[in-house]
């Protein structure tokens, strides 16, 4: 398929795209471009518009649509930390939360405000919020890079955010499995 096709194909993406500029030098130098405020939003687009564009088809009628909104946020310990305990009572960091707007549980809540804009009206899919400390710790248990492990921890909150989750070790493992296909796309790593 040539790239104008491909292009025509992808869903259009409003991406909020934030790093905490007060995190360690050392972890945002080797996050790379994937942790600057410019570069960074446009590499996240980039690879978010892909996943997204990969699992058109197998995406549930609510959850497809032309565009889509989100936001990815690279944080610290702390306030990862801080969103764990408030939003899912379990003390201490995580790796990757996901805050999906779409979730069965907000069927009555009040509609997300968005942007008057001539475009699609973009879906609004949510927020993915990753512990850049947390990713960078892991990755060499995880045979990863940091920049490695953050894309993958960004596929798991994208997952999330359309609906996938892992109660039980088979749903883990088939979530697990949909990631690495994502990240098969040898310019995704």
């Amino acid at each position: 398929m040539a790239s104008t096709e491909a292009a025509d194909l992808a869903p259009d993406l409003d991406l909020a795209f934030e790093a905490d500029d007060s995190l360690a030098a050392e972890l945002l130098a080797a996050a790379g471009d994937l942790a600057d405020p410019m570069a960074g939003a446009e590499l996240w687009h980039t690879r978010i518009s892909d996943w997204l564009e990969q699992m058109a088809a197998e995406l549930p009628a609510e959850l497809q649509a032309p565009a889509y909104s989100l936001g990815l946020s690279l944080v610290g310990d702390a306030e990862i930390a801080e969103l764990n305990g408030d939003w899912r009572g379990k003390s201490g960091p995580t790796d990757v939360l996901a805050f999906a707007a779409q979730d069965d549980g907000l069927d009555d809540a009040p509609p997300i405000p968005m942007p008057d804009d001539e475009g699609e009206e973009a879906l609004e899919l949510g927020d993915i919020v990753i512990s850049l400390e947390t990713a960078a710790r892991q990755a060499p248990e995880h045979g990863h890079s940091l920049v490695e492990e953050l894309q993958f921890l960004a596929t798991h909150g994208l997952l999330h955010l359309l609906g996938w989750d892992h109660p039980d070790d088979a749903s883990l493992a088939l979530m697990l499995a949909r990631q690495e296909r994502l990240l098969a796309n040898p310019d995704q790593r």
